[in-house]
């Protein structure tokens, strides 16, 4: 009986270090709750910037600004945290897991920059914060099975926010702050409580 009890024990140790070197599983859940608020002030700003009564030229240019600094300091949101918390859960920062997750993660984020960049130089404003919701919800959704799986459920979401806003590009703000605002704070939370908590709980 004892050894049978080793045996699983053995099989289950060899399962978790499989997971552990094929997918990355310390995504922080309080970096996606920051990333929301980014999100969600910079919505704000943006919608203050649509009724300040600026020109077309002026306007994009304040846009494509206030785009890049919520960009970034989202980017280094997650770098640190999540950097932090691979270091707490003994994970090695950079690995297979990690390579995979990126590079599934890039494909389509580079594909959906390029594309917004045209409809930009276009003129097609309306079909921006459409493009941004659908590609990044198809980055999450290819990046899922190598990392937490709530990330596929997440993408959906970000796909069909974005969907809608092609339908209704009046309301596209609303969408995006929606999609990259709310969405980004609940799967924040859910990730938090679901394993951050239980991290910290595992070494007390």
């Amino acid at each position: 009986m004892e050894k049978k009890e080793q045996y699983i024990d053995e099989i289950k140790a060899i399962k978790q270090m499989m997971e552990q070197s094929s997918r990355f599983l310390s995504l922080s859940g309080l970096s996606g709750i920051l990333i929301g608020i980014y999100a969600l002030i910079g919505a704000y700003i943006a919608n203050l910037a649509f009724h300040s009564g600026l020109e077309i030229t002026d306007l994009i240019k304040k846009m494509l600004g206030l785009a890049l600094i919520v960009l970034l300091i989202s980017l280094a949101t997650v770098l640190i945290l999540t950097y932090r918390k691979t270091v707490s859960d003994g994970y090695k920062v950079w690995n297979k897991g990690t390579r995979l997750m990126i590079l599934n993660l890039a494909v389509p984020l580079i594909t959906g920059g390029v594309l917004t960049t045209v409809f930009l130089m276009k003129g097609y404003y309306g079909s921006i914060a459409a493009s941004l919701l659908v590609f990044y919800g198809l980055a999450l959704i290819n990046a899922a099975k190598y990392t937490r799986q709530e990330i596929y459920y997440m993408g959906l979401c970000q796909i069909i926010l974005g969907i809608i806003a092609a339908f209704i590009p009046n309301q596209s703000i609303l969408l995006w702050a929606f999609g990259f605002g709310f969405v980004h704070i609940l799967y924040g939370t859910i990730m938090h409580f679901r394993y951050d908590n239980n991290t910290k709980t595992k070494k007390v």
